[in-house]
């Protein structure tokens, strides 16, 4: 006669009991793991904002390298950063070089013409000479020589291997006469415009805007400023400053941006680009 078979498997006691200490073991592991973790969570949110902000500083130090000497304005809160852009630049053909008729002298003179060679060859590529694109002389910032008042800039309406045709000439108009001791022009392609709306917390944008047009005397305080782009959010803090440097044709431009997250983590950069002024 065979004895009778105990049953297979756990009792409830058992299975409580296995339950409340994987619970407990859990519970344990989770204290030791939240730290790491958290440490880990901080540290790719801290990255994550400083390539962001260190990405804006290089595109605003990059085209600032690339600004039409005189043109940079900081408006008075330091939170808009404005500049004509260039894309090239060249030499024209001038009077007191005796040119051949093939020639066209870029002309100051009362009898202006609307037409000029580029002394050697024109820039191809990216940086070749388009319509709509502006050819600017001697810019010092200063009337008759100054960009913003249209007194030294034209536009392009038309390219023909080496010579240039403008929508008009402000130069033969100039009083005085403002050449280029040097015979340079600059392209520029149009305005950059970079404004900073902070936000406490961190709800703040850092705005890129590009226009085709060159603004006025007034230029900062006539919004829009043509495509807006976001270059970064999360802003909490920005500032622009531009110092000319006393007796030299250069100046420095200082540029800070902070940004901080929902749960307070937050990094600031500061960046100073030395920009050329030599017209």
């Amino acid at each position: 006669m065979k004895a009778p078979q105990r049953p297979q498997g756990f009792t409830l006691v058992e299975a409580v009991i296995v339950i409340v200490v994987t619970g407990i073991l859990a519970g344990m592991v989770a204290v030791f793991l939240k730290t790491p973790v958290q440490n880990y969570v901080d540290t790719a949110a801290r990255g994550d904002m400083t390539d962001v902000a260190d990405l804006a500083l290089r595109r605003i130090t990059r085209e600032l390298r690339l600004a039409l000497p005189n043109s940079i304005l900081v408006s008075a809160d330091r939170r808009t950063l404005q500049f004509q852009l260039t894309k090239t630049g060249g030499r024209y053909v001038d009077i007191g070089d005796s040119p051949p008729p093939a020639l066209l002298p870029l002309d100051f003179s009362p009898t202006a013409s609307l037409q000029f060679d580029i002394a050697g060859a024109a820039p191809t590529g990216r940086q070749a000479i388009l319509v709509n694109d502006w050819i600017a002389v001697f810019n010092i910032g200063v009337a008759p020589a100054d960009a913003r008042s249209f007194g030294n800039i034209a536009r392009v309406t038309a390219v023909n291997g080496t010579r240039i045709t403008l929508a008009n000439n402000p130069f033969a108009a100039q009083a005085p006469s403002m050449q280029s001791p040097t015979n340079r022009f600059q392209v520029v392609s149009g305005t950059v415009t970079y404004v900073c709306a902070p936000v406490a917390g961190g709800g703040g944008t850092l705005i890129r805007s590009f226009s085709t047009q060159i603004f006025g005397l007034n230029g900062l305080g006539a919004p829009p400023f043509g495509t807006p782009a976001t270059l970064a959010g999360l802003v909490s803090g920005c500032g622009f400053d531009y110092v000319v440097l006393a007796n030299t044709n250069t100046a420095l431009v200082g540029v800070s941006l902070m940004l901080t997250r929902n749960n307070g983590e937050s990094i600031s950069l500061v960046r100073q680009v030395h920009v050329d002024n030599t017209p």
